[in-house]
């Protein structure tokens, strides 16, 4: 039986590949639902962006 447990050749392989799964889970479910659930944030900071992109090709002294 105590051979049984000693035999642990790729274990570290799966319990890698475990945990990348639930982080990947994890990362998707979150952004499905910061999407769903506030999407005048992603409005708001494209329009911060695309504010500042216009501000600094004013201001770069380009005539």
């Amino acid at each position: 039986m105590n051979r049984l447990f000693k035999n642990r050749k790729g274990q570290n392989t799966v319990e890698y590949l475990l945990m990348l799964a639930v982080v990947v889970g994890v990362v998707l479910i979150a952004g499905v639902a910061l999407k769903k659930y506030m999407p005048q944030l992603f409005g708001s900071i494209q329009g911060m962006i695309n504010g500042a992109a216009s501000t600094l090709g004013a201001s770069s002294g380009n005539q």
